[in-house]
């Protein structure tokens, strides 16, 4: 693997995570840039069922490791599983998601490889053979380049933002060969115990899973009125998700907030209804596939971004495209 491309692969229980998918897109892209072979690293429990999934993406080669120190997920665990797996292959960049599991231990993992890390990239480029890294700064406010100084020698450490390269863009129909990493790791000290493993609160909504979200801003004005949206969402299939200033006034639970101050979406269909498009919301937001935007300002920020814009009273434009749903439904 000298000189290639490791793609740690996320996954849950043997099936490989959306972030996962996307990070192999993303090492696939990076691979044909580079001309260089692409490989993947699967660790935790049932990482051989996640392994052999992943080995339908075409790359060269996927391992796994299951030891017992990596039954649950652990930053220390799976840093020394990484890092002895790096050390064996000597790869000349490391990828992953920039997960919350990834933010938790990639900066342990590059600062234990003696190595820099630029993390939560939406972008790259190959400037003559040196690959820039694109981020954000000054929450979403700009664009800025990164790159690897040539001393800082390799693996060079890279996460992307969910929804950055996206995972349409895997090449399938692979016949990567499947492998037990070899990894040693009882000498390794973990300091975490795990007692208990949940998906956090009762109620609780992740809407990075979502495929279709409806969102919902202060052009909504009441709460009570909240009922019209919520039945567009329905029609649709879709997740209710909000603006900061929604759930800041308690009109729904911040488990459905979108932005830099909630969670980071990137969904097959986004509704922007009633949200202006202030940064902070964009910023969580901006890698949906399709964006539709109904707004009654017609110089609104998210128009910007949108790929289908409805300029018009909300009030008419959402009881209308649900009773068009129904009606095309057959409801």
């Amino acid at each position: 693997m000298a000189n290639g491309i490791l793609v740690i692969v996320e996954q849950n229980d043997g099936k490989v995570s959306r972030i996962g998918w996307e990070a192999l897109a993303a090492g696939q892209e990076l691979g044909a840039s580079l001309n260089v072979e692409v490989h993947a690293l699967a660790l935790g429990q049932n990482a051989a069922a996640a392994a052999k999934e992943a080995a339908t993406a075409q790359i060269k080669s996927v391992a796994f490791a299951e030891n017992k120190e990596l039954a649950y997920y652990t930053p220390d665990g799976f840093c020394a599983a990484a890092k002895m797996f790096i050390e064996k292959t000597s790869p000349a960049y490391v990828l992953a998601g920039h997960s919350y599991q990834a933010r938790d231990y990639l900066p342990k993992l590059a600062t234990a490889c003696n190595r820099p890390l630029i993390g939560d990239c939406i972008g790259y480029r190959n400037e003559g053979g040196a690959l820039v890294f694109v981020r954000q700064a000054f929450q979403g406010k700009i664009n800025a380049d990164y790159s690897f100084l040539p001393q800082s020698g390799a693996p060079h450490f890279v996460s992307f933002q969910a929804g950055a390269i996206s995972s349409d863009k895997l090449q399938r129909g692979g016949s990567a060969s499947v492998a037990e990493a070899g990894l040693d790791l009882s000498g390794v000290h973990i300091r975490t115990k795990v007692l208990e493993i949940f998906e956090g609160v009762k109620g609780k909504v992740d809407l990075t899973k979502a495929d279709i979200i409806v969102s919902v801003g202060r052009g909504i004005k009441e709460k009570d009125k909240l009922s019209i949206v919520e039945e567009l969402a329905k029609v649709m299939g879709a997740e209710l998700a909000a603006s900061r200033p929604v759930c800041d006034d308690g009109w729904l639970p911040i488990d459905r907030q979108i932005g830099s101050s909630g969670q980071t979406v990137s969904p097959k269909l986004y509704v922007a209804v009633g949200i202006s498009g202030a940064i902070q919301h964009i910023v969580g937001m901006k890698g949906a596939r399709t964006i539709v935007a109904i707004n009654k300002d017609e110089r609104a920020p998210i128009f910007d971004l949108a790929d289908y814009g409805i300029v018009g009273d909300l009030f008419e434009i959402v009881p209308a495209l649900t009773a068009a749903i129904k009606e095309a439904k057959g409801a």
